[in-house]
């Protein structure tokens, strides 16, 4: 009968149990902390206010981008949603809830698309896989118009109206961005620890001009277009 040395059984023990404690230590994720503060808004363009997005990337290591499936429906001339934030990879369905054909398209870069004419109850999808600003439209309706903004993480959360926002973040090095389609890009780095941090960021719309969009052709859309929407 074999009998096993009580010291070698304890070393075995310890060792079996400090590995353990380390795989325990190195995947559990590391307990979120908050940063928040305000994005303020200067040569403000003076119409409604325009919604402004905050997004958080990592400075060193690898940022999560999680694809989501989100909707832009046309219903009453109008995109529902008129704005949406996605990770890079997600797909975005646009279905058709009015009794009319729609044709959505855009011409922003990097990825600009058209999805064509469709009928009523009809809905076409497109995967967003470059980050930018997006303007979507209809070909037939000028007055359809909506936003959606691809980033490349998926820590992203919209301002309140009065330009406070809030994220949930594991402590690191980050990059803070705050982006509005009225202005160029803000950016700050912050360091988040366990008690989490504060960062303000600012916008400058005084360079804003709003215009009339022109059609999927580059054209300008008929007048007989513009006269429906008085209708």
């Amino acid at each position: 009968m074999l009998i096993v040395p009580d010291r070698w059984l304890m070393k075995k023990t310890y060792t079996l149990f400090s590995s353990l404690i380390l795989a325990f230590v190195m995947f559990t994720p590391a307990r979120a902390a908050e940063v928040s503060g305000h994005v303020r808004v200067t040569g403000h363009s003076g119409s409604a206010g325009a919604t402004m997005v905050v997004y958080a990337e990592l400075v060193e290591g690898k940022t999560p981008v999680h694809p989501v499936h989100r909707k832009l429906a046309q219903k009453n001339k109008t995109f529902v949603p008129a704005f949406l934030a996605i990770p890079a990879g997600s797909t975005v369905d646009f279905p058709n809830e009015d009794p009319i054909f729609h044709n959505i398209f855009s011409l922003s870069r990097p990825e600009p698309f058209d999805l064509g004419l469709y009928r009523a109850g009809a809905s076409k999808s497109r995967v967003f896989s470059q980050p930018a600003g997006y303007r979507v439209f209809c070909n037939i309706h000028p007055q359809m118009t909506a936003v959606i903004l691809v980033v490349p993480t998926s820590w992203i959360t919209e301002a309140d109206s009065s330009g406070a926002y809030r994220l949930d973040l594991p402590p690191g090095h980050y990059r803070l961005t705050a982006w509005s389609e009225r202005s160029q890009a803000a950016t700050t780095e912050i360091t988040l620890t366990s008690t989490g941090a504060t960062a303000d960021l600012s916008l400058d719309e005084s360079g804003y001009v709003e215009a009339q969009h022109k059609n999927k052709y580059g054209q300008d859309y008929s007048k007989s277009a513009y006269d429906q929407m008085k209708h």
